[in-house]
């Protein structure tokens, strides 16, 4: 039997769309249950009820000048304690000074500026080259100064990213004092910062248990956050309370001994490649994290012994990096507190992976710049119901109001049915992609469902007037004509919708993604699926209204 002599319900397009909108079921999987109905969807904020919050990040992008030699006078004069110090050469990668203290290589190189070499002074004192430019100098200056991170933004000019709020007066405050100047200011943070915040947020909200929250950015200073089930109250914490980070070090066999809390972390870096190809991550401890870890590492032979003594570090009581002191920083760290560490995560893509990651933990759930709310709302549980009922009656009311249409135009029974059960099976088809992939259904999403069953009518009304161009299907060649007609306008259409729906996907306006993943994802399903099956139903369905002298017409 070949495909013209089977019945529509026997035809491989057919039996396709039967078996997604089955698929489709089962990944529903409705039921109902205590007087509710129950399923897999997962509705979002105004269908659930819940809370939102806008975040404002606070930060500054700035174009500074300043003069390396007095960045060092005014740093190490204070650091060291000494009105006195002398500049004795400037060069473009490093500063040679002398200061009236006595002091050693180890001290210097806590300080955080560079690495340095250390001789006396012939008349007394100490004689420092400070292995540093000035866009090191100036960074450090102004992190010491803001008491922040403050990271170089690569290009022709000194610019930095400032992970804290600050006014352009206040930064000419702090670089006047060095013959500094700002020279470019703007207020926010960079997109690398914003798309970082996001993922701390994003793997905060998976660790609590909260699926498929959206969080969406809007250019580079703002975050907004649906949080469908969850007070104002529990929403303010979950965005501004940091997870809880620890490092420990290992005593004897398994047993492990506190050292510090990520409170004692100030800064962290970007994940970069250290010594040649290993990837790592650098972070910064405050002095009293750095005297801490000291102490623990002599306490427990850490500094002699380093194999058998490994720091581990956790995040909310899971071990997340586990490695022992390097030989160096072994020996450096008995003399003196060392602030400034890095933790190496290995070689290639899979170290550069866990070095990302390794990143996020460091900062134990800590967002990088602080955040304000600059808004903030709730839709109650009784709202978001009341919102169910009223898209399930507009969805009905839709329906009913395509089969009057469809109707009017046709009278026919053969064809309204098989026209309505189609667009019906879309809903079922784009509903159980949904709830396979967890996407949350809110407002916007309802709308592209709305808009796909509109289109969707429009493209079977086009295969409908095609094959009834003359009042009665035609015989098999002029069908297949005017059907591959039918649907080279159908693609053309498709098409320009997909084109028109894509910018949706990746600009910052992030309310109406949900409206262009469903409309592009329901235009597919109808092209590809639900369309073809359709075109071979209507033929079937129409034989009955052939006229006879078509019959038995090749």
């Amino acid at each position: 039997m070949n495909d013209e002599e089977k019945r529509f319900y026997e035809h491989p397009r057919v039996l396709l769309l039967a078996f997604v909108i089955i698929a489709s079921i089962f990944a529903i999987m409705p039921s109902y249950s205590d007087g509710e109905f129950q399923s897999n969807l997962n509705y979002g904020l105004e269908l659930e009820g819940g809370s939102w919050l806008q975040l404002q990040l606070q930060g500054a992008v700035a174009q500074v000048t300043a003069e390396p030699d007095l960045i060092v006078k005014t740093e190490f004069g204070r650091l060291l304690n000494d009105t006195s110090i002398r500049i004795d050469e400037v060069a473009a990668n490093s500063v040679t000074f002398t200061t009236s203290k006595e002091t050693s290589k180890n001290t210097i190189d806590s300080f955080g500026f560079g690495l340095s070499s250390v001789s006396a002074a012939p008349d007394g004192g100490t004689r420092i080259t400070l292995q540093a430019n000035e866009w090191s100098l100036l960074g450090k200056y102004l992190e010491n100064s803001l008491n922040t991170e403050v990271l170089p933004i690569p290009g022709d000019f000194i610019r930095f990213e400032i992970r804290k709020g600050v006014t352009e007066d206040e930064l000419n405050a702090i670089l006047a004092p060095v013959g500094g100047k700002v020279a470019m200011f703007r207020q926010g943070v960079t997109e690398e910062t914003r798309d970082l915040t996001k993922k701390i947020l994003d793997d905060k909200l998976n660790t609590l248990g909260l699926k498929d929250i959206p969080i969406r950015t809007v250019g580079d200073n703002y975050i907004l956050i649906d949080l469908a089930g969850i007070d104002i109250t529990t929403a303010r914490e979950i965005a501004a309370t940091p997870g809880k980070f620890e490092i420990r070090i290992q005593v004897e066999g398994n047993e492990t001994a506190h050292v510090l809390y990520g409170d004692q972390i100030i800064s962290v870096g970007i994940p970069e490649q250290e010594r040649g190809e290993v990837w790592g991550v650098s972070f910064t401890l405050s002095d009293n994290g750095a005297a801490a870890l000291r102490d623990a590492a002599i306490k427990y032979g850490a500094v002699t012994n380093p194999e058998a003594h490994f720091l581990n570090m956790y995040l909310d009581d899971e071990m997340v990096f586990s490695a022992p002191l390097a030989p160096e920083l072994a020996r450096n760290i008995q003399s003196v507190p060392v602030r400034n560490l890095v933790s190496t995560t290995g070689q290639g893509e899979e170290g550069r992976a866990r070095a990302i990651e390794l990143q996020v933990h460091l900062r134990a759930g800590a967002l990088p710049v602080n955040v304000e709310v600059i808004g903030s709302g709730q839709v109650s549980a009784e709202l978001g119901e009341k919102f169910k009922e009223q898209v399930a009656i507009a969805g009905i009311i839709t329906l009913i109001v395509v089969a009057f249409v469809v109707f009017l135009r046709y009278r026919q029974r053969n064809i309204i049915i098989p026209m309505l059960a189609t667009s019906f099976s879309e809903v079922i088809i784009i509903l159980g992609f949904a709830s396979l992939i967890g996407w949350q259904l809110d407002l916007p999403s309802i709308v592209g469902i709305i808009a796909v069953v509109g289109t969707g009518v429009d493209h079977l009304i086009i295969i409908t007037d095609e094959v009834l161009a003359g009042g009665a299907l035609p015989p098999t060649k002029v069908y297949k004509s005017r059907l591959t007609k039918a649907f080279a306008i159908i693609f053309a259409a498709a098409v320009t919708v997909l084109v028109a729906m894509s910018p949706l996907l990746f600009m910052g306006f992030g309310a109406l993604k949900g409206f262009a993943v469903i409309t592009i994802v329901g235009v597919l399903i109808g092209v590809f699926v639900a369309r073809p099956a359709y075109a071979a139903i209507i033929k079937d369905m129409l034989v009955e209204n052939t006229d006879m002298d078509y019959a038995g017409e090749d």
